[in-house]
C-alpha cells in the first residue's frame, strides 16, 4: 500500500501520543503530533496523506482549520475527532469536507486504525487508476520504445505498423535479447484492443506439468492443490492480446491443445464442463528457427500456419549499424536517472569499442554491460576500459580486434602473468615460452612509461 504520512492535531498530549503509538505499530504508517492548528498549516507544505484534527484546539476552532486546510489543499482526507456527540455537529462536517466524524472515547484509536486502512487502500487504488489512465492515454510511441534508426529496425516498424489496424496473428522471431516483448507491447498499445488486457506468457519458464492450468485454468478440486477456480490466461487476456513467448518450447502434446484452442476460439478449466468463449489477438515470439523445428517434428506443422499470420523478424544488434551508440546512451541516461547520478557521457574510445563488439547477447547484453559500466567508472566519463563484456562469445570480440600477432601475443603474456600474481617462472612454464620473452617484454612496457 505505501507509507501513508499522517498527522495528529491534538492538544491533550495524553490523548495524542496515545493515538501516534497506537497507529505507529503499522509500519506503512508514519504519524506526526502537534498541539496546535497554526503547527498544522505551518507544515501543510509536507504534504500529509490525511489529518486527525481535534475539534476542540486552543487556537483555532475545528471547522475554520478545516476550512482552511481545504482552500490550500482540498484533496487531503481530514477526520474529526471531537468529545461532542451532537450529530448535527458531525453532519456539518461531513458537509464541509471532512472524511469521517470520530468521538473520543475508548474505542477512538480503534476506529482510527480501520479508517487509516481505507484511506490507504482507496489512495492505492486512486494511484494505479491513474498510472493505467496514463499509460492508456499515452500513445505506446515505438518509435521512442524501440531506438533505433538502422534500416533494419525502420523495416521492423513498417512490419508493427501493418500489424495495427487488424487482428491478425504475429509472430515475432529474433535472437534472444533482441527485444520481442518490446515490440509485442507496442503493438498491443497501439491497437484498438490498448484499453483491454495484455497477457504475457513465457513457456520456457512455465513447469510442463501446469501449462494446461496457466493456459486454460481449472476448477476448484480439479487436482491436488487445486484448492480454489484459477482464470487461465487466454480467459484473462479476452478482449486484449495474449503473447506466447519462446512457443516452441512448447510440449507437442500441449500444441494441439492449443491448437485446438486457437481454432475453437474457447476453453474448457481443468476440471470443469462449460466451453468458455474468448476473444484475444495472439502474438507469438520465439528464438528458434520454427520451420526448422517443424522440419524436426518438434513443432506441429498445423500449428505453425495457425500462429504465423504477420511474421516480423527482429535484427541482432550487429546488424544495427550505428543503433548501438543510441541504446548504449539510452542506457546511461536511464540508469544515471533511476540512481540519482550526475550526467555521464561516454568518451570515444568507448564508442568504438562498443561498435566493435558483436553484442552476442544483443540489446540485454548492451544494457548489462551499460549497467555496469556506470558503476564502474570514475568521474563524469565512460571510457572502454569500463566496458566488461563477460559473453561466452568474448574471444570472437578479442579476435575481431584486427591486432598484429606480436600484439596478441603480448597481451596473452600479460594476462597470464597477471593471473600468477606476477610469476615470471610460473608463467613461462604455463604458456611453454622462455622466461627472458617475459623479461623482455616487461623490460619494453616499462621503457614506454
Amino acid at each position: 500500500m505505501g507509507n501513508l504520512k499522517i498527522f495528529i492535531v491534538e492538544d491533550d498530549p495524553f490523548f495524542g501520543e496515545s493515538l501516534k503509538y497506537h497507529l505507529k505499530l503499522n509500519p506503512d504508517f508514519t504519524v506526526t503530533l502537534m498541539a496546535s492548528g497554526q503547527e498544522c498549516l505551518t507544515l501543510l507544505h509536507q504534504k500529509p496523506d490525511v489529518i486527525c484534527l481535534d475539534f476542540g484546539l486552543p487556537d483555532i476552532s475545528g471547522d475554520v482549520l478545516l476550512r482552511r486546510i481545504k482552500e490550500i489543499n482540498n484533496s487531503i482526507p481530514i477526520i474529526i475527532i471531537s468529545g461532542q456527540e451532537d450529530i448535527e455537529v458531525a453532519v456539518d462536517f461531513l458537509k464541509s469536507g471532512a472524511s469521517d466524524y470520530l468521538v473520543k472515547n475508548n474505542h477512538t484509536k480503534d476506529l482510527l486504525w480501520n479508517a487509516m486502512l481505507k484511506i490507504s487502500e482507496n489512495r492505492s487504488l486512486v494511484q494505479e487508476v491513474a498510472t493505467l489512465k496514463e499509460k492508456l492515454e499515452q500513445k505506446f510511441s515505438f518509435e521512442q520504445t524501440i531506438i533505433g534508426q538502422s534500416t533494419a529496425i525502420k523495416n521492423v516498424f513498417i512490419k508493427i505498423n501493418k500489424a495495427l489496424n487488424n487482428n491478425i496473428n504475429v509472430s515475432i522471431t529474433g535472437e534472444t535479447g533482441t527485444g520481442k516483448e518490446v515490440v509485442a507491447n507496442a503493438i498491443h498499445y497501439n491497437s484498438e484492443r490498448k484499453n483491454k488486457p495484455f497477457i504475457a506468457v513465457n513457456m520456457a519458464a512455465i513447469p510442463k506439468e501446469l501449462v494446461e492450468s496457466e493456459f486454460f485454468g481449472h476448477e476448484k478440486g480439479a487436482f491436488t492443490g487445486a484448492n480454489e477456480r484459477k482464470i487461465g490466461k487466454f480467459e484473462q487476456a479476452d478482449g486484449g492480446t495474449i503473447f506466447l513467448d519462446e512457443i516452441a518450447e512448447l510440449d507437442l502434446n500441449l500444441q494441439s491443445k492449443l491448437l485446438r484452442v486457437l481454432q475453437e476460439r474457447e476453453v474448457v478449466r481443468l476440471g470443469g464442463t462449460t466451453k468458455i468463449k474468448f476473444n484475444a489477438r495472439l502474438i507469438s515470439a520465439t528464438h528458434k528457427d520454427l520451420a526448422q523445428e517443424v522440419k524436426n517434428g518438434h513443432f506441429r506443422e498445423d500449428l505453425y500456419y495457425r500462429i504465423m499470420g504477420l511474421p516480423i523478424v527482429l535484427p541482432p544488434l550487429r546488424e544495427r549499424e550505428k543503433d548501438t551508440l543510441l541504446l548504449a546512451k539510452h542506457f546511461v541516461a536511464l540508469f544515471v536517472k533511476e540512481n540519482k547520478m550526475p550526467p555521464l557521457t561516454l568518451t570515444q574510445s568507448a564508442k568504438d569499442t562498443l561498435l566493435k563488439y558483436p553484442f552476442p547477447g544483443n540489446i540485454r547484453e548492451l544494457k548489462s554491460v551499460i549497467d555496469l559500466a556506470c558503476v564502474m567508472c570514475n568521474g563524469s566519463e565512460i571510457c572502454a576500459e569500463d566496458l566488461n563484456f563477460n559473453s561466452l562469445h568474448t574471444t570472437d570480440f578479442f579476435l575481431s580486434q584486427e591486432k598484429t600477432l606480436k600484439q596478441y601475443t603480448d597481451e596473452i603474456i600479460l594476462h597470464f602473468l597477471k593471473n600468477n600474481n606476477n610469476d615470471v617462472l610460473k608463467t613461462s612454464k604455463k604458456l611453454d615460452i622462455g622466461k627472458s620473452t617475459i623479461y623482455n617484454l616487461l623490460q619494453t612496457f616499462e621503457l614506454k612509461k
